[in-house]
């Protein structure tokens, strides 16, 4: 059920501003949770500040934590496997998840919520790449599937995979306040 490594090209100019591609493989930010086979977290790119400059180095290899720099922005495509019947398997695999990659996110399901439930201060784009899954909020839940997008604003949310098959989802994060 494991889909293919990401490809990432990246493009720049030379001193002489002639353009080129200047790499293309696999990220150098790919993250793993053991205790969740199949996850999988592939960082692309980041930027720093908005607006961004287009000539900034690749600093994806430093970025931690689920949220983009402050002003910036942070490109990523995750990998969902189907969820584990058994309620008890999926609150350690998603505790592990949190627990060693996304600290930063505000991540305390009450009773009752889907242990996934969790906030943070960004606007997010989920493009549906594969597969389908199910974004869970405080108030209803709605099936995505391959090319639906779901606007993320900062809401408290959990992520489902139902479906039995691998799911990819890119999303782009823009680092947000509320107000």
């Amino acid at each position: 059920m494991n889909l293919p490594p990401i490809r990432r090209v990246v493009t720049g100019d030379d001193a002489q501003g002639v353009s080129s591609i200047v790499a293309d493989g696999p990220s150098p930010a790919v993250r793993l949770v053991p205790e969740r086979p199949g996850y999988r977290v592939t960082n692309l790119w980041c930027t720093q500040a908005s607006p961004a400059s287009v000539h900034a180095p690749d600093r994806i290899a430093e970025h931690q934590g689920v949220a983009p720099p402050p002003g910036g922005t942070v490109l990523r495509i995750i990998d969902f496997p189907p969820e584990p019947k058994d309620p008890q398997v999926l609150e350690q695999m998603l505790h592990a998840t949190f627990g060693s990659m996304y600290r930063d996110a505000q991540h305390a399901p009450k009773p009752g919520e889907h242990p996934g439930m969790h906030r943070t201060a960004t606007v997010d784009y989920a493009l549906m790449l594969e597969g389908e899954l199910v974004a869970i909020m405080d108030k209803g839940e709605t099936t995505l599937r391959a090319g639906d997008v779901l606007i993320q604003r900062g809401t408290n949310h959990a992520w489902a995979n139902r479906s039995g098959q691998a799911a990819r989802v890119a999303f782009i994060l823009v680092d947000g306040k509320a107000s």
